[in-house]
Formats: structure tokens, sequence, C-alpha cells
């Protein structure tokens, strides 16, 4: 459904410029994005691959599993209907941990992991179990308390005060995760 809305902007704005005459500004601009886009990811990339190598000796050393137990005291009775043992509790506090570290790049993988695992559980494979649903909630509006991929692009746009937006990063998630949980908690009582 998004791609069709992205396509229907893209005719949209390529018919308008048609129209205006301003089809010269419309090509200066995909190839400016373009190249701006391209510059934006190879300053990005050796951060993102740093913190994710992190990520990785992390978790190969059990230190995500230590942080995964102490994570899992605060989401066991979001997913109660979990089993105690299962990998999916691992997954989603691992990507509860990369999220509060502010590496979105680096929760996909576990978030993916864990709605593979909690699909295990799901008696109805065909609709999305409220486990799945929770999860979802819990990781878009996922408690961020180092922004690092945000700091890192404010250095890279040269900021005069990169960390400045921690404390506001902080409680906007906090208060958006609080809200998610509710509303969420709320909407799944009918399944």
């Amino acid at each position: 459904m998004v791609n069709k809305i992205w396509c229907i902007f893209i005719i949209i704005g390529i018919i308008f410029s048609f129209i205006s005459g301003n089809t010269l500004k419309v090509n200066e601009t995909i190839v400016g994005s373009s190249k701006d886009t391209l510059e934006l990811f190879l300053q990005i990339f050796p951060i993102i691959t740093l913190w994710l190598g992190i990520m990785n000796i992390a978790f190969k050393s059990n230190v995500l599993d230590k942080l995964s137990k102490v994570i899992y005291i605060f989401i066991k009775p979001i997913f109660k209907s979990i089993p105690s043992n299962h990998d999916s509790l691992k997954y989603i506090s691992t990507n509860i941990i990369a999220n509060i570290l502010g590496l979105g790049s680096a929760a996909t993988p576990a978030g993916l992991k864990a709605m593979k695992s909690l699909q295990e559980l799901n008696p109805n494979k065909d609709v999305a179990s409220k486990e799945m649903l929770t999860f979802t909630a819990l990781n878009t509006s996922a408690v961020t308390i180092f922004p690092t991929t945000l700091i890192s692009l404010r250095i890279l746009y040269k900021s005069i005060n990169p960390n400045a937006t921690v404390i506001i990063t902080i409680i906007s998630t906090i208060i958006a995760t609080i809200v998610c949980l509710i509303t969420n908690n709320i909407l799944t009582r009918r399944l």
C-alpha cells in the first residue's frame, strides 16, 4: 500500500512538473538528491558498521544475554503468554537493547528473529498474534536512551551541540512507549 502511495506522489509530481514547465528542476533535484544520499550513506556507513560490530561482539560474549535478563524483568509482564524459556523473549530483549542504544539498524535482525519465533507460537498463522502486535507496538515506539545514529548525523552535519537532542529523545520515546503500550493493551483485549 505504501509503495502505491509513493508511486502516486511521484507520478503527480512528474505531471505537475510538465504542466508548470519545471522538468529541468525535477531532473536536477533527482540527480542532486541521489548524490547527497550516496554521500550521506558513505559517511554514516562506517558508524553503523562500528555499532553493528559492537552489538555482534556483545552478542557473542554473552553481554546481551546478561542485559536480556535485566530487560526480561520488564518484558515478561507485557508478554505473559510466551513461555519463560522461549527464544522469542531473548530476541525481543536484544531488539529492545539495540533500540535503547539508538541502533535501529542493529535492532532489525533481532526484531525479525523475534517475529519468526513468535510466529511459531501463533495458533493462527494467517493472522498476527496478540504478542506479535504488542512487539510491533513496542518496537515502533522504542525507548531510546542513547540516540547514537542521531548524534552521528548531527556530528556529520557539523552541529554545534550534537547531544542537544538526547534529553528530548529520552522523554519523547518513553512517553511514546507508554502511550503505545496502553493503546495496544486496549485494542488487543478483543483478541
